[in-house]
């Protein structure tokens, strides 16, 4: 019985959807694309502003896996033999150590008419690399957008992060200057350790990656004397792995083979900041609560076009139910009716995003201020969405066929209330 009912509804439902004006379909299959792509791309560029981050974090500073010093350790002890293990790993394809220390950095001080006169300095945070190893791993030479790039052999040479630099990062906060005056060419003296340097600026650094943008970078031969680190113990090591490798895995594999006691191991997600996964969960509940109210919207709209329907053709619904067709077949039949926009604008919407929106965006992604946005849109989360406005929209339009079709048959064939 209950399938004869539901054949009945459907082909109630096909002539109906067959009849309707088309600009009513139009406009009912546009609502539902629209609050298709509100469902999944407002919290998809919202989640996508901090993904860009993460990304961003990944590609040019952690890579795949990131050693780090034990907090009770100055540095990586054992660096050379940690160092030998990565390089006997099938997995590994490249990686680079990095030397870092905390020191300040001063302008301006051949000028200075007296010790009190305002100094031009500023903290910073030194690192020194192999030029060619760290470029390979975080393609670090691209970010240079004024002078060149660091060879190994350059002696008193520095890159400098922009955001210590006050021509291009203005703002001041407590217990932070820039740097005035500064450019490509300009002497800057260093003070790390208790050891003073003069040098110069080779090239200027803009990313948006903090750990690049506030650091100043030495090639690391020159920088092991200014630190008197003769031990080659480094700070830090960024590990690329080969793209089939379960980086999960991989760090499982190092923690085994007894390098967890010399230094920290982390995957990329390891590593990422905080503050960084807080705003991302942020950013996702923003983005349903927005999505929510779209959804409302179109299940209002879905009901309203519905009961109107149901109304117009309230006398057309008093003879069904005349002639022997039951309540219950006309509500299937509105319920179909609403699974077809649904869908139809579901299966539209599916094709804008994965077949236009999520290629142009990676393609060109969104320039934010501290990150390349990405659109986020993962199949299982998106399939979430559209059985949830199929689901929303099929109820929308039974409730209304429900109103209607409860009302006495011969009142509706009359037309009386």
């Amino acid at each position: 019985m209950f399938i004869r009912e539901i054949g009945i509804g459907f082909f109630l439902a096909f002539r109906q959807v067959k009849r309707a004006s088309l600009w009513t379909t139009f406009l009912i299959i546009g609502v539902m694309i629209l609050t298709f792509l509100n469902l999944v791309v407002v919290s998809g560029v919202l989640v996508g502003l901090i993904e860009g981050s993460v990304e961003a974090n990944k590609e040019y500073y952690t890579s795949d896996v990131i050693i780090t010093k034990l907090k009770e350790n100055e540095y990586i002890e054992n660096t050379p033999f940690v160092l030998q293990v990565l390089r006997k790993q099938a997995e590994v394809e490249n990686f680079t150590p990095r030397y870092i220390e905390g020191g300040t950095i001063e302008a301006g001080y051949k000028e200075k008419a007296g010790e009190k006169e305002n100094t031009n300095k500023t903290n910073a945070q030194f690192a020194g690399i192999d030029p060619i190893a760290e470029n390979d791993i975080t393609q670090i030479k691209k970010f240079v957008v004024k002078g060149s790039y660091l060879q190994p052999n350059d002696f008193d040479q520095v890159l400098i992060g922009s955001i210590l630099l006050k021509q291009y990062f203005e703002i001041e906060a407590p217990g932070f200057t820039s740097l005035e005056g500064v450019d490509v060419g300009s002497k800057v003296r260093v003070e790390i350790n208790g050891n003073v340097r003069e040098v110069t600026v080779k090239g200027i650094l803009t990313s948006k990656v903090d750990a690049i943008s506030q650091r100043v970078f030495f090639p690391a031969t020159q920088f092991r004397g200014l630190i008197g680190r003769d031990d080659y113990n480094v700070d830090e090591i960024s590990v690329r792995v080969k793209p089939e490798t379960d980086v999960i895995a991989f760090k499982e594999k190092l923690i085994k083979l007894g390098l967890a006691k010399y230094g920290k191991i982390q995957t990329y997600e390891d590593a990422e900041p905080k503050f960084l996964k807080d705003i991302k969960t942020t950013f996702a509940l923003l983005g349903n609560m927005i999505s929510s109210i779209g959804l409302a919207v179109a299940s209002i709209t879905v009901f309203i076009v519905i009961f109107i329907n149901a109304i117009t053709r309230r006398k057309f619904i008093g003879i069904l139910k005349g002639i022997g067709i039951s309540g219950r077949t006309i509500e299937i039949s509105y319920v179909f009716q609403s699974f077809f926009y649904a869908a139809v604008g579901s299966g539209v919407g599916l094709l804008v995003l994965y077949l236009f929106l999520v290629p142009f965006v990676d393609a060109n992604p969104i320039d934010f201020p501290f990150s390349d946005g990405i659109l986020v849109a993962p199949p299982f989360e998106t399939a979430v969405r559209v059985f949830l406005l199929m689901a929303t929209t099929m109820i929308a339009g039974y409730v209304p066929a429900r109103l209607i079709v409860r009302k006495n048959t011969l009142d509706s064939i009359l037309g009386r209330k």
